[in-house]
């Protein structure tokens, strides 16, 4: 049973808008990717900050760019001076879009949550709604 002290922390609604072609192709993680890509300029220094390996950075890069039928990022190969990546004005305006998809579709579970939420609340707190004053 939750005290004043320690109250339950709130119910919130959280979803994942992952595209498809019958394959995943773009979602969280190639967005985050993307972003990464545009502060670093570097496939392996994005992919090192999440932790993930360089060529698994290529191959989702490599499968999103192949669904969607265009580049998403401009490569700059190495040499002397080491190589380079930034996003396309399609990969840029991919990842806008997509934050903004993903910022509607919270909203939206939100709300739905909003429409259900005593179904979600903790037993006591229902029962404090449903006394009369």
């Amino acid at each position: 049973m939750s005290t004043d002290q320690n109250p339950r922390p709130s119910v919130t609604a959280r979803v994942k808008l992952t595209l498809h072609t019958g394959e995943r192709f773009f979602g969280p993680g190639i967005c985050e990717l993307l972003e990464r890509i545009r502060n670093t300029g570097s496939i392996q220094a994005a992919a090192a900050e999440m932790e993930m390996s360089y060529t698994k950075a290529w191959r989702i890069l490599n499968r999103a760019e192949k669904e969607m039928g265009f580049d998403l990022i401009t490569r700059v190969s190495g040499g002397r001076n080491g190589g380079s990546s930034k996003l396309t004005e399609a990969g840029e305006k991919a990842v806008a879009d997509y934050r903004r998809m993903e910022a509607r579709l919270t909203e939206f579970a939100e709300s739905l949550l909003k429409a259900c939420e005593p179904s979600f609340m903790p037993r006591e707190s229902r029962a404090a709604q449903d006394r009369p004053m």
